[in-house]
């Protein structure tokens, strides 16, 4: 079973999973289980139908913490992908708007990481693909066409099993369970990034409240406002 079944399968399909604000845009947006679904459900058909993705492949995202690369990672993760953030040798590389070309993937894909899900303006240079607008045409279920092993890649060297045997572990210990409201503002940099950021909440089942570009000021009131029971270290 993939990763991502593994992480949204146990959870109700209304329950709220990640909140995230930009303080520098002023943004919030909210995802329940089902919203993420459907998004990673797209971005997996799509790496599959576009790209031929398919397991122990590797996709590079090289994005910074934000909704959009929650769908992006987990969609990977549904097709059996292999995460990484070296472009060299990925059968796609996903980057921001901002980034430089060529990533050296066989294919690059620019997230805007627009806060309403607004795909370019203009097409993007360089043969690269438009993600949020031609992955919004995929299907809005995923179903591989053969079971994930648990020994298939999902993150640099680990495997499916070893991520989530080590999610777990490192949520058991921070203590999070599915009723926490968990605040963090770090970065999904490298493996431990994603797994402490990202991973950690969501196999506990938590309800994620992230902030980009943190305005150190705001903190207390967003923790007032969004009720969060703990906080992840930085």
């Amino acid at each position: 079973m993939s990763l991502t079944d593994e992480l949204l399968r146990p959870l109700p399909a209304a329950k709220p999973l990640i909140t995230h604000y930009d303080d520098q845009l002023g943004s919030r947006v909210e995802l329940s289980v089902a919203t993420t679904a459907n998004w990673a459900a797209k971005t997996a058909n799509w790496l599959t139908e576009e790209f031929d993705v398919e397991p122990g492949d590797a996709v590079a995202v090289q994005l910074p913490a934000h909704w959009q690369t929650v769908g992006v990672l987990l969609g990977a993760w549904w097709c059996g992908a292999r995460v990484v953030t070296e472009g060299a040798g990925a059968r796609v590389a996903f980057v921001g708007p901002d980034d430089p070309e060529p990533t050296g993937a066989a294919a690059t894909a620019v997230v805007t990481l627009d806060p309403m899900g607004r795909g370019l303006a203009e097409p993007p240079g360089g043969g690269a693909f438009d993600y949020l607008s031609e992955s919004r045409t995929a299907g809005d279920q995923y179903s591989p066409l053969f079971p994930i092993p648990g020994d298939t890649g999902a993150l640099f060297e680990s495997t499916v099993d070893e991520v989530l045997a080590e999610a777990r572990a490192r949520a058991a210990k921070l203590g999070l369970t599915a009723d926490d409201r968990v605040l963090s503002t770090r970065d999904w940099s490298g493996p431990d990034g994603i797994l402490d950021g990202l991973l950690v909440p969501l196999v506990a089942g938590a309800h994620l409240v992230h902030i980009s570009n943190a305005d150190q000021a705001k903190l207390p009131a967003r923790r007032a406002a969004e009720r969060t029971t703990a906080d992840l270290p930085a």
